[in-house]
Parts: structure tokens; sequence; C-alpha cells
């Protein structure tokens, strides 16, 4: 199965309107600390943050899935996945399916999207730059 890419204000439309699906951040420990995190306290929740690789080795984390059930989700629930650019979050989306998480989803260009002309991240594309609410650590 293809996993599709939704953009961010259609996952915070799909968040709002089901209260069982989950915006999980694949991203590390550092980059919620100095980066920031989507803030969905407006809907009531906060994102589910389960690290796709562990810093600083960057491996895979083996756990991913079993990490997924003890968050709360169930075959059935709706999976968003972000990351910084969206790869690793289409990487953890793909496992997750494979794992008999059928509704996992890959929220296109990630939070911070590809960088600029300048080289910096956060203003073409992504969570961040479709204005979407996110806050600091």
């Amino acid at each position: 199965m293809t996993i599709e890419d939704v953009p961010s204000g259609l996952v915070w439309d799909r968040l709002r309107d089901d209260p069982d699906a989950m915006l999980v951040d694949v991203r590390t420990d550092a980059e919620w600390n100095f980066v920031g995190l989507p803030d969905l306290s407006e809907l009531g929740r906060q994102p589910v943050l389960i690290p796709w690789q562990l810093y600083p080795s960057m491996q895979v984390n083996g756990g991913f899935a079993d990490m997924l059930r003890r968050a709360g989700a169930k075959p059935e629930t709706a999976l968003y996945f972000i990351c910084r650019s969206g790869a690793r979050s289409l990487a953890a989306a793909q496992t997750a399916q494979a794992a008999g998480y059928r509704k996992s989803f890959n929220v296109a260009d990630g939070f911070e999207g590809p960088p600029d002309a300048s080289g910096h991240r956060g203003t073409v594309a992504g969570w961040k730059a479709e204005g979407m609410p996110w806050r600091q650590r």
C-alpha cells in the first residue's frame, strides 16, 4: 500500500475531526528541544513523540512499532507522521503500516520543509511555513 502525503492544514482538520487520530513526531530529542514542536493544545492534546532514529548514532529505533502501541495507537487509529522534511516520517509510516497500522499518513514537507534559496528551513513549506501552531519546548 502507498502512504499518502497529507498537507499540514488538512492534517490539522483531520486531527480536529477525529479525536482518536494521532500526530506522531518522529524527530530526535535534539530537534524537539531546539527546533520546536507542533502545538496541538487548541485541540486539547499533544503530539506523540517517538523518535524514528536514535540520537546521536541515528540508528533506526528497533522498538518503534512497540512504542506506537504503548502510546495508545490501535490498528484502526489514523496516524499522521511528521519529521523535519517528510523523509523519516515516510519511512516511519511505512513501518507502521507494515506493523498493521493501516491508516498511516505522512505529513507533507514535515515540520520545517525543504531549505530556501539561503539554505534556511521553515520558510518554504511544511508545518511552520504554513502557519500551523507550534511552540518551543
